[in-house]
């Protein structure tokens, strides 16, 4: 009995060791990645030369993706504006991984919460927009937590597995928005195809930049992402439930035998998960797209699980690959219109990205000048 004591309290000293500074270690968490999207890009090359795209019109590509991301106020608003989503979802992902739970349940999550951020939307009409648009942002918070919660409460009374449940939950929410963007009270009027009604403007999360061009996408969504960011840190790293999620992930023995409740843990974590994921849905609805139509999601909720991947699950991570993610996105477009290539690429790229975030030693094995070797065994 002593000796299992004596390993439980090395392993929630070891925990808080890790943990207590409030960030992974730097290679790890910024030498991987970084390697990776390398190895990335120069595989994706090698990808159309094997299609016979020449050698000027892969460097013509990928000065236009660079271009397209980042070299006008334009393609900056537009990579920032498809960060958004990507980071607020990969947040909760992130979340649920440090937990040591695999929700890969995000895309339904994000529907349903931007589905209530649209009913809320054209439903409390009347209101200002300082109480209005905070209501619709809300109810997207609450459905999605509450989307992702049937999963943790089957995974802690049933042990069903929160993969297989929330797959399920997915496919669901799919065929569930379809069935109620066809009934009177949110199909839009005079449409027969399923599209709800508009937002207004009072639920709308406002535009940042049409003072240099109305046609500026990026809205106020960047500074709830931002928030959301700086909470999910403070949660994470400083607070008493942030620590009970970490241990449960590191190491469920050690917290149950420290007295944390694993059940109300699980169902916690995958609640806080799926309210980031509503929100992200809820910021796209409000700030973008202003009505939902089927497959408003656009995979954001897939994606944003390379997004976690490759932020290493920590929200500052997180909050750089969601933008790297987002000037794929941005700069894919510009690819295609200048060099003609395909962006389909992009695909290829992301891809293999989550190839070498899956494998850190292939990486360290390619890359093995970036890394310090550690006494008394390999880096």
């Amino acid at each position: 009995m002593s000796d299992t004591l004596k390993d439980v309290n090395e392993r929630m000293r070891g925990l808080l060791a890790r943990t207590s500074h409030g960030r992974d270690d730097f290679e790890d968490l910024v030498i991987v990645p970084l390697f990776a999207v390398v190895a990335a890009l120069v595989i994706g090359a090698l990808v159309m030369l094997a299609t016979a795209v020449d050698l000027p019109t892969i460097g013509r590509s990928f000065v236009a993706l660079a271009v397209g991301a980042f070299g006008s106020v334009n393609a900056i608003s537009e990579t920032l504006t498809a960060s958004i989503p990507l980071v607020l979802a990969g947040l909760g992902l992130g979340l649920g991984f440090r937990a040591g739970l695999f929700n890969i349940g995000a895309e339904g999550q994000l529907i349903m919460g931007g589905l209530a951020a649209v009913i809320v939307g054209f439903t409390l009409t009347g209101l200002p927009w300082v109480i209005h648009l905070p209501l619709a942002l809300l109810a997207g918070i609450l459905v999605g937590a509450a989307y992702a919660a049937i999963a943790g409460i089957l995974k802690a009374t049933t042990g069903a597995h929160e993969v297989i449940s929330t797959i399920m939950l997915n496919l669901i929410s799919y065929e569930l928005l379809n069935w109620l963007l066809r009934q009177p009270w949110i199909q839009r009027e005079g449409r027969s195809d399923p599209i709800s009604k508009s937002v207004p403007d009072t639920a709308q999360l406002p535009r940042l930049l049409t003072q240099l061009d109305p046609n500026l996408r990026l809205h106020a969504g960047i500074l709830v992402m931002l928030l959301a960011v700086a909470l999910i840190y403070w949660l994470l790293f400083k607070s008493k439930l942030g620590f009970a999620f970490r241990t449960s992930g590191e190491n469920p023995s050690a917290a149950n035998y420290a007295g944390m409740k694993a059940g109300l843990v699980i169902v916690l974590a995958m609640g806080v998960a799926g309210g980031l994921a509503g929100l992200a849905g809820a910021s796209q609805i409000t700030g973008v797209l202003g009505r939902a139509s089927p497959g408003f999601s656009a995979g954001i909720g897939f994606d944003a699980i390379a997004v976690a991947l490759l932020g290493r699950s920590h929200p500052i991570g997180i909050l750089f690959a969601g933008i790297l993610f987002g000037a794929l996105e941005a700069g894919g477009r510009q690819m295609q219109v200048s060099a003609g290539v395909s962006i389909d690429l992009i695909g290829i790229i992301q891809a293999l990205i989550i190839v070498f975030i899956a494998a850190p030693l292939l990486v360290r094995a390619i890359f093995p000048w970036g890394f310090q070797r550690k006494k008394g065994g390999a880096a």
